[in-house]
């Protein structure tokens, strides 16, 4: 993208983790109306034609040819804390220089989770970063249930990812407000938390929550371009510069479609590097 080798800090290979997930969401109440229980992916509602990317899926190698094509690098793919043997990890050892890894765990479980997190993690190089989802337990980041968390990956130098904003699946979302995060950057100045999904509709509150903490930071996740909030790209032009990073969607959204909206975004020339590979090389440490 815009001839910079691109760090994409959110895609899928079709691996079949997120109908797991939802499973697991069903098994839990937690997803409750019926539209959402045929669903494939967690938000279909936004993402119209993601059933049919889902279901067609893609080869390795075709997925690679892709990034390839719209200058994708690298991209950071998730794993399992249950799985030490999972495809994504095997992907991840067998293409270094092509996809790095995050570890997502649900912080209910306690040290159990937290101890499979620090094997992964010393197990294997290509896990740089570690993610929770308050929506999945619904207790915002300030909860004390998340701080073992927060500890152990202070202690292996990874950040953590958080989804932050209104959740995309029909699910209260209030525990998913930015501010919450207030209390964490106080408490554990050393993490590095990256906010993902938006923060909408508290964009606002994002930016003044990175204004105040700068280890805090924000990538573009699971949005088409063009509808990436006007003050973000604003933060990024300016004072955000060293903040703001990258992140696409695939398969749920197509890589020509991510590669033709962020070339159309207002962005400043000296902010391109930073804004596509430069942040992400210096917070998750490749």
């Amino acid at each position: 993208m815009k001839g910079i080798p691109t760090i994409d800090c959110m895609m899928g290979l079709h691996e079949g983790g997120e109908a797991a997930m939802l499973r697991k969401w069903l098994e839990q109440g937690l997803l409750r109306d019926e539209e959402s229980k045929s669903y494939v992916q967690p938000a279909e509602h936004f993402f119209k034609g993601s059933r049919d990317a889902i279901e067609r899926g893609a080869m390795l190698k075709d997925i690679i040819a892709l990034m390839d094509e719209v200058g994708v690098e690298k991209g950071l793919v998730g794993v399992s804390v249950e799985d030490d043997h999972g495809p994504n990890l095997e992907v991840i050892e067998q293409y270094p220089d092509r996809f790095f890894g995050y570890v997502h765990l649900n912080p209910y479980f306690g040290m159990d989770h937290v101890s499979k997190l620090e094997k992964l993690v010393k197990n294997h190089s290509g896990i740089k970063a570690e993610s929770v989802c308050a929506f999945e337990i619904q207790r915002p980041y300030s909860d004390n249930m998340y701080y073992p968390v927060y500890a152990k990956c202070v202690e292996l130098d990874i950040p953590i990812i958080l989804y932050a904003g209104m959740p995309g699946p029909r699910v209260p979302g209030d525990c998913q407000n930015p501010m919450y995060l207030d209390e964490v950057c106080w408490f554990f100045p050393e993490l590095r938390v990256v906010m993902r999904h938006g923060g909408m509709p508290w964009e606002a509150v994002c930016i003044s929550l990175m204004l105040k903490w700068p280890n805090l930071y924000y990538s573009t996740s699971a949005m088409v371009p063009k509808y990436i909030p006007k003050d973000i790209i604003h933060y990024a032009n300016t004072r955000g510069k060293d903040q703001v990073m990258y992140a696409g969607y695939y398969p749920y959204i197509d890589f020509h479609v991510l590669k033709n909206g962020v070339e159309e975004l207002p962005l400043r020339d000296h902010i391109w590097p930073k804004f596509l590979r430069e942040n992400a090389v210096r917070v998750f440490k490749l």
